[in-house]
């Protein structure tokens, strides 16, 4: 039977110990289960990953779905910022612990300390930025619009997630995928949505539909 692992750190673990079996030839000489295939989750399983989120954010989104995205990553409870605001907290406040002020003229840790406080206070202010934008982007137009428009504005996505990548390939030379697949959909939308894609994007009947498919169902309505 296939193994499944939550996490990347048990599968890791999990596999630190086949190798120490394999060492002592515990696998060969039969005294130990036999080698068993493992799969790591993908982040795509976890509908609050950023990998998710990302993939769900291609140009023909909706501003409803982009707002619901959103909100998702600076929600209070499972939010990805609110939880990477708390670590870098956490962070500064294991620093406080080991402050020492025996030398003032150097505190390699109080600087420490600083640029840690400083960066949750940016994270702080980047939470109330995208507490403004969920309501601004209401007013975004649902339509395509211009290409000579984009000029004028520069593109800020820099590089693609190593789960973007990983089985693009694989997935490009494949036939089409059955309907509702959502594998196949999850890594045609992270595609669509790389820095690399303006430049492969097409616009035939057959990618508008594949988009559509892969478009996840309307949201309920926000509530503040």
């Amino acid at each position: 039977m296939p193994e499944f692992y939550p996490s990347i750190g048990e599968a890791v673990g999990a596999a630190m110990q086949h190798n120490i079996r394999l060492a002592h030839g515990s696998e060969t000489s039969g005294s130990d289960k036999p080698v068993q295939v493992r799969y790591l989750p993908h982040p795509s399983a976890d509908p609050y990953s950023v990998p998710r989120l990302i993939a769900r954010l291609t140009e023909t989104a909706t501003p409803d779905e982009v707002a619901g995205i959103i909100e998702e990553v600076n929600s209070a409870l499972v939010g990805a910022l609110p939880q990477l605001t708390e670590l870098v907290a956490a962070a500064a406040d294991w620093t406080r612990a080991r402050l020492a002020f025996d030398d003032p003229n150097h505190n390699p840790t109080f600087e420490t300390w600083t640029r840690l406080a400083a960066a949750h206070g940016m994270l702080r202010d980047v939470q109330g930025q995208l507490e403004i934008v969920e309501d601004g982007i209401a007013a975004c137009p649902a339509e395509l619009t211009d290409p000579r428009n984009h000029e004028v504005v520069n593109v800020l996505r820099t590089r693609e997630l190593l789960s973007d990548v990983l089985g693009a390939g694989a997935v490009a030379s494949a036939p089409p995928p059955a309907e509702g697949d959502p594998e196949a959909n999850r890594q045609r939308a992270a595609r669509t949505s790389s820095p690399n894609a303006a430049a492969q994007r097409t616009t035939s009947p057959v990618s508008s539909a594949e988009a559509s498919a892969s478009t996840p169902p309307p949201r309920a309505p926000r509530t503040r």
